[in-house]
């Protein structure tokens, strides 16, 4: 992947089919951060994960000493310590917003997704597509102001809502193009096509758009 460049103090184990794991991959992408990506399926974690991470749970971030595993603690260390550019505001009252913004985004968006790729109740399955579109369709006007996610910049939030959208066909997602045009100009235009998010792609998210 093109986010590693040589060998690093920081490793990042991830899954190259994650959701979480990928809004990681995006932040060491564009703060351009030298990282060992050791891709690890879920059913065949490294042995080692066990012993750093007391939940043995993919993502985890290792930096010298320090060791996380949950995805957004990540991202805001990664841009507190690596602070450009920055992915977050300057101000403690955006920020505050922006951290309100990926909370929703998680309890609204995040939980289909889950349970989507969790595939085990085919019931429960559509009602999560059905869901997680109509909050898409809904979300798609804001675009029409703003470039980015409530911002005129890329931000975190951005980062957390890339891979979802990046994965919709995956996720058995059509989206009714006259409906969310600007969504869809959001995704193509000003998303995909970023340098950083490209390199952050896995082989397996490759995939997932072919």
């Amino acid at each position: 992947m093109g986010v590693a460049a040589k060998r690093s103090s920081m490793t990042f184990y991830s899954n190259g089919e994650d959701h979480y794991s990928h809004r990681v991959r995006i932040v060491l992408a564009e703060k351009g951060v030298a990282v060992d990506i050791l891709d690890c399926p879920e059913a065949n974690k490294p042995a080692e994960l066990a012993d750093i991470n007391p939940y043995n749970s993919l993502p985890t971030l290792v930096d010298r000493d320090l060791v996380l595993y949950e995805p957004n603690v990540m991202m805001e260390y990664l841009d507190e310590r690596f602070p450009h550019p920055p992915l977050l505001p300057v101000y403690p009252v955006a920020r505050a917003q922006s951290r309100l913004w990926m909370h929703r985004i998680q309890r609204e968006w995040c939980v289909h997704v889950d349970i989507i790729t969790a595939n085990k109740d085919e019931k429960s399955v559509e009602q999560a597509r059905k869901e997680l579109r109509e909050g898409l369709i809904g979300i798609s006007p804001i675009f029409e102001e703003l470039p980015y996610f409530m911002n005129e910049e890329f931000t975190i939030v951005d980062c957390c809502i890339a891979p979802i959208l990046w994965r919709l066909p995956a996720l058995g997602i059509d989206l009714p193009e006259q409906q969310v045009k600007p969504l869809i100009s959001y995704m193509n235009n000003r998303l995909f096509n970023r340098e950083a998010f490209q390199a952050s792609l896995s082989e397996a998210e490759r995939d997932m758009r072919l």
